[in-house]
């Protein structure tokens, strides 16, 4: 059995992820089972890095807000700001304080730069996006940002008339931004705006903007440019997506939490569909949101289930999509001791490798009949792989040991390979 099990088992390479797969995906998604481990993040970087020099990968997108990451973006693209102002503003969920996330984003600047020195063709920059909404689990953003946005770039390129309103008529129905980001909404319904008249009456000329940049996108991409669209795009698709999540925040039936979280994950799949469209991309968020299987978790409100943004998209893109996901032996820090043998991460942490790249369905069939058990783990920030998933990964990235002093970033693509 243990011989079995090691032939599952690859050094930590992009080459060793490819080759679980038929074919290169459009969309690679890279999962982790915890949130603020510098060690995850810097082994992120490093298949990132291979990625794009091996395998012709040009987008990463995180689990952060998009519109924000747009900062990121035209910093990385072009230089615009300063890396400190970038990491500031580009970021949601505190994740522009990471180490690892500032070298990610020093080393695709250098690579572009690099590119122009080149003097290589301005199709080849590497790209980076959120494809979070602008939400946190305590507020949702105001749909302002984005609303605007969206009528700013459309009322620059088409005739008035063909717009369903004007920027003044937005701006009274939108109101005070402090109504929108009310943290007292998300466990009072009656304190969200979401299903007020003039919410209502924003998300049908929300539709009627999205559907203008569609109807007009040959005269768009011509007189702008197709980046331009795209983002125009971004703006809709989260104008839309923000407003049916404060609805939902205001909806008093037993399915609130569920149709929250749900809407949430659908505005990752869109955002993350898009990106595809682009060309082959690396997406990085936490397995819940990855994974093909029905998600779930236990809020205050009690347990939700929900189809996540990877189900959704697995569903559209088929062998197009690939889910790789990320699991630990220890995080001694928190609490997370030596896994018990009988689970999936006792059998890999009995291997002498310190992390490496499991083929799962592989690793399914040698372990037979044997049934591993679910962890446990004493640590809530942690969540242990489900042995239920095995057989429907496509791969595990496995590290023995997260250690606290290992969350100093290390320079993108440096670290040691398995075993080392």
């Amino acid at each position: 059995m243990a011989t079995d099990i090691k032939d599952a088992v690859h050094a930590v390479e992009a080459a060793a992820v490819m080759g679980l797969l038929p074919a290169r995906p459009r969309l690679l998604a890279l999962g982790e089972p915890t949130h603020g481990e510098d060690a995850l993040l810097d082994l992120r970087n490093e298949l990132f890095r291979q990625l794009v020099e091996e395998e012709g990968y040009r987008t990463i997108t995180l689990e952060s807000d998009c519109v924000s990451g747009l900062v990121v973006d035209d910093y990385i693209t072009s230089g615009a700001g300063s890396l400190d102002e970038v990491m500031e503003r580009g970021f949601s969920h505190d994740w522009g304080a990471s180490a690892a996330n500032r070298e990610l984003v020093r080393w695709m600047r250098a690579h572009n730069a690099r590119a122009d020195d080149d003097g290589r063709p301005a199709s080849e920059p590497v790209r980076f996006a959120g494809f979070d909404g602008p939400l946190e689990i305590t507020h949702a953003a105001s749909p302002r940002r984005a609303l605007t946005s969206l009528h700013d770039y459309l009322s620059a390129q088409v005739d008035a008339e063909l717009l369903p309103c004007t920027a003044d008529a937005l701006d009274r129905l939108l109101g005070a931004d402090d109504r929108w980001t009310d943290p007292a909404a998300m466990l009072d319904p009656a304190r969200s705006v979401g299903q007020s008249a003039e919410a209502g009456r924003l998300r049908l000329l929300a539709d009627d903007l999205v559907a203008l940049l569609d109807q007009q996108m040959p005269h768009l991409v011509t007189t702008t440019s197709r980046d331009d669209w795209d983002r125009a795009r971004l703006y809709g698709r989260t104008a839309t997506g923000l407003l049916r999540y404060h609805h939902s925040m205001a909806d008093t039936s037993p399915a609130r939490m569920t149709r929250l979280v749900a809407v949430r994950d659908q505005m990752m799949a869109h955002n993350l569909l898009a990106l595809a469209e682009r060309g082959p991309t690396l997406a990085h968020a936490q397995n819940a949101h990855l994974q093909r299987e029905r998600s779930s978790m236990r809020m205050w409100e009690g347990p939700v289930e929900w189809w996540s943004a990877g189900a959704l998209v697995s569903a559209r893109l088929g062998g197009e999509y690939a889910f790789v996901s990320t699991a630990l032996g220890t995080i001694r820090h928190r609490g997370v001791d030596t896994p018990p043998a009988d689970t999936v991460e006792g059998l890999l942490y009995a291997l002498p490798e310190d992390r490496c790249v499991v083929d799962a369905p592989r690793l399914a069939t040698a372990l037979g009949d044997t049934r591993p058990v679910p962890r446990v783990s004493p640590w809530f920030g942690y969540a242990p792989f489900d042995p239920g998933h095995l057989a429907n990964s496509d791969g595990i990235v496995f590290l023995k040991d997260v250690r606290r002093a290992e969350q100093s970033s290390a320079p993108v693509g440096r670290r040691g390979r398995a075993g080392s």
